[in-house]
């Protein structure tokens, strides 16, 4: 069910949709702000940090932004915003989201929402009592390669879809250190809930929930603390199998996307540029192309060749539109549009993660209850001993 908002909003008027961004890393500074300042209707009003580096970095880009010193200044102008922004570390999305739908504002979280499905279920049901928008930022359902498959699925280019493999892999050989690779379990890190709450979204997305779920999970670099190569096996109750990969160990990076169908297969190698230009300083702009790729780095589409002896079909990648997202986060703030990621999805999302770290610790395949039970419970699932 999709919260009815209740907080009046600036934008009512015809005026910007005032946004509050409570943290300034590499999530705040990379991908929310510039995303933000380029969404037609919103406007980046408060950056909480008391960072004073980053906030020359974000005076630099947004000279006439406020800031705070703590979240608490947010709640106490709740009348002066329409919207916060959660781009602080992964143990502080819970708290900082029932803060601020306490405080009467529509909430954005980036992802994971939560560490446990339990507790995005329960953000959603506080969102729901109180009429408020509470959104997951889910950034990569707007990809380019993801654009593109779902595409070719809609018009049935594959035939039926039987496997589904996804790689999101990198080659990091020396651990960075930091939160997002801390072994403490409050800290939420690991690659498991960090890229693979990504790569489990899109397949949700595409083939809808999960029936049982299996995993192998390895620290492999010395030093490191949290997991840095796994694989997640999914059985959809569609049929489809989801085979996931995430890993910062990866000296040959595989294809990002292989999907076999019953009349075709789609091979897509390289990543998505939207990350990379943010990164660099391009700031999305309807004067200059956004998320459009080389031809080069195109899928192919075919049957019986290998794509890298130039077999199949060139598929012309869509072009990726992470703006997407926060326009449509507007327009449900406004009424006008549906929330484009909801806790709950997050939540179905989180379930899987749950039984993948399960399945990986205790090595058993994990089922999960119907879709529709875990909607609104918690999932404890039925463990089936692996073959």
């Amino acid at each position: 069910m999709t919260a009815h908002v209740t907080h009046e909003t600036s934008g009512s008027s015809g005026t910007p949709l005032r946004v509050g961004l409570v943290g300034y890393g590499l999530a705040g500074s990379v991908f929310h702000a510039p995303l933000i300042a380029a969404t037609e209707g919103l406007a980046l009003d408060t950056v909480v940090t008391s960072n004073e580096e980053r906030r020359e970095q974000a005076r630099a880009e947004f000279p006439e932004v406020r800031f705070a010193a703590s979240p608490d200044e947010l709640w106490a102008r709740a009348d002066e915003l329409d919207l916060i922004v959660i781009a602080s570390p992964n143990k502080t999305h819970v708290p900082l989201a029932t803060a601020a739908l306490k405080a009467g504002l529509p909430v954005v979280v980036d992802k994971p929402v939560a560490g446990t499905a339990a507790e995005a279920r329960e953000l959603a049901a506080l969102a729901e009592e109180r009429g408020l928008l509470l959104s997951v930022f889910q950034n990569r359902r707007w990809d380019n390669d993801f654009l593109t498959l779902r595409s070719l699925i809609a018009d049935g280019e594959l035939g039926e879809v039987q496997r589904f493999e996804s790689r999101f892999e990198r080659w990091r050989p020396q651990p960075k250190g930091g939160w997002r690779e801390s072994g403490d379990p409050q800290e939420i890190g690991g690659l498991l809930y960090d890229l693979g709450s990504h790569v489990v979204d899109q397949a949700l997305v595409l083939f809808g929930p999960a029936d049982r779920v299996y995993a192998e999970s390895d620290v492999r670099r010395p030093g490191a603390a949290a997991d840095d190569d796994t694989f997640l096996a999914i059985t959809h109750t569609s049929g489809v199998r989801s085979h996931l990969y995430v890993s910062a160990t990866t000296a040959q990076l595989g294809p990002r996307f292989r999907v076999l169908g019953s009349t075709a297969g789609y091979v897509k190698y390289g990543l998505d540029p939207q990350e990379a230009a943010l990164r660099e300083g391009t700031r999305p702009s309807a004067r200059v192309p956004w998320g459009v790729e080389d031809e080069a780095l195109w899928g192919r589409l075919g049957s019986g060749e290998s794509p890298l002896t130039g077999g199949g079909t060139p598929v012309r990648t869509l072009p990726g539109d992470y703006p997407a997202y926060y326009a449509a986060v507007a327009d449900a703030l406004r009424g006008k549009g549906e929330n484009p990621v909801t806790a709950l999805q997050a939540a179905a999302a989180l379930d899987v993660l749950e039984a993948a770290r399960r399945s990986a610790r205790d090595g058993v395949t994990v089922a999960l209850p119907p879709a529709s039970a875990s909607v609104s419970a918690t999932a404890h699932a039925t463990e089936e001993q692996s073959a």
